[in-house]
């Protein structure tokens, strides 16, 4: 860890500075995301209604003030602003240093602000062709079914497009970090993403001579914060069980060469 040889200049009397831990792109995206979600709570007039207007009142707010209490809490800046909790000396954010997965170093986001999926899947085929079924991303869009689509644009990156909640399209370019033939693929997004990520997926062989356990390790901070993500597991977009069908339709994929149909239509 590198600490700033110097403390921040402070301004005297200027107490709003200290408050602003929310950067100008998430700012924009809680402010639209809000209203549009305030708009549908009222258009439903019914319980569920009013907890999405509640939501989205409240990610309109943390736009509007560029301030997050969650944020705070933690100790999380996305503002840019060096003085601000949880920034690093040169006023981005520090890389994660938690969890097992080799993306946590790598990756352009704190742990405590990243949300976590980690799941796996023991699949009845050998390491070295499960790898080389993955490593192909013309297939990831084949069994993770929130991928519209994955684009090579050289040996070390790749341009994703997902779906995302109400309708929208999410991006981002994914660089491969770390590539072990038959054993380990970890990639992070770069900068100016959509959404800050990072993952893994392991290979290891299966006790008993069962196969391979594909173990998938999936970090990322969602649109709005952990609050962006309360209200997409309202609305039915639950990344954890998206993931969990991922790997299932990938065991199908890898043992029987076909998939049955997503629930999901997609």
């Amino acid at each position: 860890m590198v600490l700033a040889t110097s403390g921040p200049r402070r301004v005297p009397h200027d107490r709003t500075a200290s408050h602003r831990n929310v950067g100008g792109a998430e700012r924009w995206l809680s402010v639209l995301g809000g209203s549009a979600l305030a708009v549908y709570g009222l258009d439903r007039r019914d319980p569920v209604g009013a907890l999405l207007v509640f939501a989205g009142a409240a990610l309109v707010h943390r736009g509007a003030t560029a301030h997050c209490p969650l944020y705070a809490t933690l100790g999380v800046s996305t503002s840019g602003d060096p003085s601000a909790p949880g920034m690093g000396a040169r006023g981005v954010i520090a890389p994660a240093l938690a969890g097992d997965a080799p993306t946590s170093r790598a990756a352009a986001f704190r742990a405590a602000d990243a949300v976590k999926v980690e799941r796996s899947v023991t699949v009845n085929r050998g390491a070295a062709e499960l790898y080389a079924l993955w490593k192909d991303p013309n297939n990831l869009p084949r069994f993770m079914d929130w991928l519209q689509s994955v684009e090579t644009l050289d040996a070390r990156h790749a341009r994703w497009r997902a779906h995302g909640p109400a309708g929208r399209t999410i991006e981002w370019v994914a660089e491969v970090i770390n590539d072990l033939p038959d054993s380990l693929i970890a990639w992070k997004s770069v900068e100016h993403s959509d959404i800050k990520n990072a993952g893994s997926v392991h290979f290891d062989a299966a006790p008993g001579g069962r196969g391979t356990v594909v173990r998938l390790v999936f970090e990322w901070v969602p649109p709005g914060g952990r609050a962006g993500m309360a209200v997409a597991r309202l609305l039915g977009e639950d990344p954890d069980q998206r993931i969990q069908q991922g790997l299932r339709r990938f065991k199908e994929l890898a043992e029987t060469g076909d998939i049955q149909p997503s629930p999901s239509g997609r």
